[in-house]
């Protein structure tokens, strides 16, 4: 992770040894150079703590906000852009590695949405892309239970890569 993904005085753990290799395409958007690295990290991150280290694999897709809402519109019947959005795969017979899935995020939204929030850009993107991962690995929040399941993950994952609770500052802005 680079240095600029990480609040100043906070302390983050090794990432855990994990089997994941993620794969990395910028297919749109103004993406730095640096968001490769928010994504793997947090993605391993999400991944070793769900899973631990046996092998898989997933994609990430670096968008805009024109591709997002085009896979928006045709896979989930919605109008505009997301932040982010999963698609799991299945499970390939004889393959060694798990093929998890694909997760799609969104430039303009994710930097939209931080600055909204008052959230720095890699850490809303590391805690997207700890989203999407946990949607690949089967986590969701339809239920009041189970989004209460996948924010506690979540916030264990984020605090591991030094970035505080998300929810915390959610709540605090629509409260405001």
């Amino acid at each position: 992770m680079t240095a600029a993904a990480q609040p100043s005085g906070s302390p983050v753990r090794p990432a855990p040894a994990t089997g994941l290799e993620v794969d990395i395409l910028h297919e749109a958007g103004d993406w730095s150079a640096a968001a490769a690295d928010v994504v793997r990290a947090a993605a391993s991150r999400a991944y070793g703590a769900a899973r631990g280290a046996a092998p898989a694999e997933l994609s990430i897709v670096l968008a805009d906000d024109a591709r997002i809402a085009a896979l928006n519109k045709t896979y989930r019947g919605k109008e505009g852009p997301t932040n982010v959005l999963s698609f799991p795969s299945a499970a390939m017979a004889g393959v060694e590695a798990v093929l998890l899935g694909d997760v799609v995020l969104a430039r303009e939204t994710i930097a939209r949405e931080a600055q909204t929030q008052g959230k720095r850009f890699d850490d809303h993107l590391a805690h997207l892309t700890v989203h999407g991962v946990l949607h690949l690995l089967g986590h969701d929040h339809a239920s009041d239970a189970e989004a209460d399941e996948m924010e506690a993950l979540e916030r264990e994952i984020l605090q591991d890569l030094g970035i505080a609770d998300p929810y915390d500052a959610d709540r605090a802005s629509r409260d405001a």
